[in-house]
């Protein structure tokens, strides 16, 4: 079988699932049984400075968006971080550690925007023998309005300052997670890499407001009358946090820079998807708390099992395999041609690709006596609309037209669809270079 085992940054685990830092890892208790479930690492549930201990409300922490099955897409929390006290978590840090020495342990790590603070709790926290240090720039509710989390993941100076700070008073790996907050994800994690961060980790959550209530007038979950805005996790967030990790695998500013993926980890497939996009691990929080720790082994599972189908014999083999497959839109080949096809068997004749093409698309799409619908392929543009309003998997298709072939829509012939469309003159890119 394949082989799991990973290292990144240095840090060696069974295999690439972490718990990421969030509730699931806010105790002993929690992580003691996670490990037992089988998750290869553990980020522990962000530790604060000592000083006033922090206090969350009491009240609903969460906000959701359900699927119309009633599945969890998305989470909103306003929780902030570990209300427990600093040495308690220290303690339990360090007695799991010991217990579990060949898992990957990892202190999340939040305090004020100041030297002297950073200086104040590395040393102790390196005193647990937890294998690095993951530093919360992300979280966009309650602590930034502190001056911490994405108030400083948002500003790339201040990241570079307090990494070159913790490389300065901690000599394990030092782990940069990024907000997602942010225009051009490509600069704070170029800052953390010229701090001399040994990693970077995203995304930390999207700040948001799932829902409103229309009868108290206030935003969910609530609390005594008033909403706030929070952390926005889940399936729901995957597709920003996979373009995000593309983009710092592909940046040569930052290209080889361990990079450890977040967002909506819920199946082996999606970890797989990070995995190729640049990741060397994932981290995990929403579909744990949904479904609990053993959804771990599902997850090993699989992703062995598809290792093994496409002949990949460890999880280095399978990192940043997609990544030369990520381009900018100008380098797309704009001669590739595809139709839509509607396998007659498989349909059910329910109209929506129809309804679909007709009202909203190119009306490319014909409905003939006895409700057989079929593709004009003289309108149709390839625009793949029809298959993803499909409730019939497979049913419809988009079919490669054969080179040499002219396109009815266009009247041009079809050429291969592997040519060098680097130096096509149709390329608008190679268009601009030739001017």
């Amino acid at each position: 079988m394949a082989n799991l085992e990973t290292t990144f940054a240095g840090i060696t685990s069974p295999n690439p699932f972490w718990l990421a830092s969030a509730p699931p890892t806010d105790k002993e208790y929690n992580v003691r049984r996670a490990f037992e479930a089988g998750w290869g690492g553990v980020v522990w549930k962000t530790l604060g400075a000592e000083g006033p201990p922090v206090v969350n409300v009491n009240g609903p922490r969460y906000g959701a968006i359900w699927g119309a099955d009633r599945r969890l897409l998305g989470l909103n929390n306003i929780e902030l971080i570990t209300d427990r006290p600093l040495e308690t978590n220290l303690e339990e840090m360090a007695r799991v550690k010991a217990d579990y020495p060949d898992r990957a342990l990892i202190a999340s790590i939040m305090v004020p925007c100041e030297e002297e603070a950073w200086k104040a709790i590395l040393p102790r926290v390196a005193e647990t023998n937890a294998d690095g240090i993951e530093l919360n720039f992300g979280c966009p509710h309650g602590m930034s309005e502190r001056g911490m989390g994405s108030a400083v993941g948002q500003v790339p100076e201040y990241i570079e300052m307090v990494t070159r700070w913790c490389k300065k008073y901690y000599d394990r790996p030092v782990i940069v997670k990024l907000t997602p907050n942010i225009t051009d994800i490509r600069k704070p994690a170029t800052a953390a890499r010229n701090g001399g961060a040994d990693a970077v980790s995203l995304i930390n959550t999207i700040n948001s407001i799932t829902s409103v209530n229309l009868d108290t007038m206030a935003p969910e979950p609530t609390i005594d009358g008033k909403g706030s805005h929070g952390g926005y996790c889940g399936p729901a967030v995957k597709p920003i946090a996979l373009s995000m990790v593309s983009e710092i695998a592909r940046d040569p500013e930052t290209r080889g820079m361990p990079i450890s993926g977040i967002g909506g980890v819920t199946t082996w497939r999606d970890a797989a998807e990070f995995l190729v996009l640049g990741a060397g691990n994932v981290q995990v929080c929403t579909a744990a708390m949904t479904y609990g720790f053993r959804i771990v082994e599902e997850m090993a599972r699989g992703l062995s099992a598809w290792m093994d189908d496409k002949g990949h014999a460890s999880v280095a083999d399978v990192v940043g395999r997609a990544v030369p497959n990520v381009t900018d839109w100008k380098h797309l080949n704009l001669n590739y041609v595809t139709k839509a096809r509607i396998d007659q068997e498989a349909c059910i004749q329910c109209g929506r690709c129809y309804a679909a093409c007709e009202d909203t698309s190119h009306q490319a799409i014909a409905m003939k006596p006895g409700r057989v619908f079929e593709v004009i392929d003289a309108e149709c543009v390839a625009c793949n609309l029809c298959v993803n309003v499909c409730p019939v998997e497979n049913c419809i298709s988009m079919v490669e037209m054969e080179a040499g072939s002219v396109d009815p829509r266009t009247g041009r012939t079809v050429e291969p669809a592997h040519a060098d469309w680097t130096t096509h003159p149709n390329n608008p890119g190679a268009l601009r270079a030739a001017e």
